[in-house]
């Protein structure tokens, strides 16, 4: 079975910066594409960031591009959202999310939350103004 745990939310002001950490156990990390959705009260959860397998490339939702970053260790079974400039409108419960791709993907694919396995449990993030 393959898990992920993330953690590192909390409660900060506008334009103050936090970083999101997913932890994933099993084998074989390097080959998971990772991902981070959120989910604000009364809203579907929504796609943020994501990371591919391999190859570093990043894909992001528009209201985050130049505010927020993802990376992955890969020696450490890790994956971050570095999260600068935070607004009150990034207030959510924020997931991490875990896939085995079978074939190459592509940004409509990694926005898609079906396509992902594996999910963390959701980190709470509350930005004040």
């Amino acid at each position: 079975v393959y898990m992920v745990e993330d953690s590192g939310g909390g409660s900060v002001q506008a334009g103050d910066s936090l970083t999101l950490s997913c932890k994933a156990s099993g084998r074989s990390f390097n080959a998971y594409a990772m991902a981070w959705f959120r989910q604000s009260p009364g809203k579907e959860r929504e796609f943020v960031a994501a990371i591919a397998s391999g190859i570093i490339k990043t894909y992001y939702t528009d209201s985050v591009k130049g505010r927020f970053t993802i990376s992955r260790d890969n020696a450490n079974n890790m994956a971050y959202l570095q999260m600068n400039n935070l607004k009150p409108e990034d207030t959510a419960v924020y997931y991490c999310a875990a896939e085995l791709p079978q074939k190459p993907l592509y940004y409509d694919d990694y926005v898609r939350e079906d396509m992902y396995d594996f999910w963390g449990q959701g980190t709470q993030v509350t930005v004040s103004s």
